[in-house]
């Protein structure tokens, strides 16, 4: 076999990584505005911004398998192999304590970390495989979400293969199928820039790597900075909300329900009904607490009672 294409180091690689860490952190600073009420309820999660997320998962998924490669491909080092897994694997933990601690209802109990590191452990088994088979595996797991899905997946121990019928309620649910697709992506085009003599392209030169130090330096640091960008971008915007007040919890709420009822009804129809239901709680003196997050059964109840109420109000009526 050839000699492994990571010596000398690939620095354009760590300049890619930096990229989509960047990419990462701006994304999460539109969810962290929208969790503070200065963007509308769901905004990040429709459009442009659910496809800005899905790119940037993808690459860097994509620029984890051919980091691997880089690696591992002429001979796996276990040594430095068990010790980035390691620390990948206890970030993962913290993170699903953390987000189960914060919200339980939405924890993240398989998301990208937790993505990397299955993924590198089953990435070895295609390390000595052709691009090309590689390629069409991962064509065959890219498309098994459309055609294998099965309500046995849907046990909750099973929800990681992301073949369920059922999607779980998660604040970042990145599970094997799809996305191991991506990593083994990776790894195929890491070999195929061996096989074409291509990794002198991914060498930058000296002027390059001064101007992209930053970035260079966020791709060598990834897991630090994924593990730090979050909570620093959580700061700074709880900070901003001394100073410049977001959207009211009345509004929040309202755009909240409007967001819900656009996805299968007309706008003008859903504002009218939001309005509505609104107006009721209101009138029930239960506004408030709904709009806090006090939901217990009894005003869970009265909810229902004036989403039925507005629901009926909101038919066409009789000549």
């Amino acid at each position: 076999m050839s000699a492994n294409i990571s010596s000398p180091r690939l620095n354009r690689i760590d300049i890619a990584r930096g990229l989509a860490l960047i990419a990462m952190a701006i994304y999460h600073t539109g969810w962290d505005l929208e969790f503070f009420g200065y963007m509308d309820a769901g905004t990040t999660a429709h459009g442009g911004w659910k496809l800005f997320a899905r790119l940037i998962a993808s690459s860097f998924l994509i620029l984890v398998g051919f980091s691997l490669y880089l690696a591992h491909g002429k001979a796996i080092r276990w040594h430095s192999f068990g010790k980035r897994l390691a620390m990948i694997a206890i970030a993962a933990a913290a993170i699903t304590s953390l987000t189960y601690y914060t919200s339980p209802d939405s924890f993240i109990f398989f998301g990208i970390l937790h993505q990397i590191a299955l993924a590198s452990v089953l990435a070895l088994l295609f390390l000595r495989l052709p691009a090309v088979l590689i390629l069409v595996v991962a064509l065959l797991i890219f498309i098994a979400p459309d055609y294998a899905r099965a309500d046995f997946f849907n046990a909750p121990l099973l929800g990681f293969i992301g073949l369920g019928t059922i999607t779980p309620l998660s604040n970042d649910y990145v599970p094997l199928f799809p996305w191991f697709s991506a990593v083994l992506t990776g790894i195929a085009l890491a070999k195929l820039c061996q096989t074409f003599n291509l990794s002198a392209w991914l060498q930058s030169s000296a002027k390059e790597a001064q101007i992209a130090k930053p970035l260079t330096f966020i791709g060598k640091h990834s897991l630090a900075f994924y593990l730090i960008h979050q909570p620093v971008l959580m700061a700074i915007i709880y900070g901003i909300t001394f100073i410049v007040s977001p959207a009211g919890p009345e509004r929040a709420f309202v755009q909240a329900c409007q967001t819900n009822c656009a996805l299968e009804g007309d706008q003008q129809l859903c504002a009218q009904f939001c309005a509505c239901v609104t107006d009721d709680l209101q009138n029930k003196k239960i506004a408030r607490k709904i709009y806090n997050g006090a939901i217990t059964e009894e005003l869970n109840q009265s909810l229902q009672e004036s989403a039925q109420l507005c629901s009926v109000n909101m038919l066409p009526k009789a000549e």
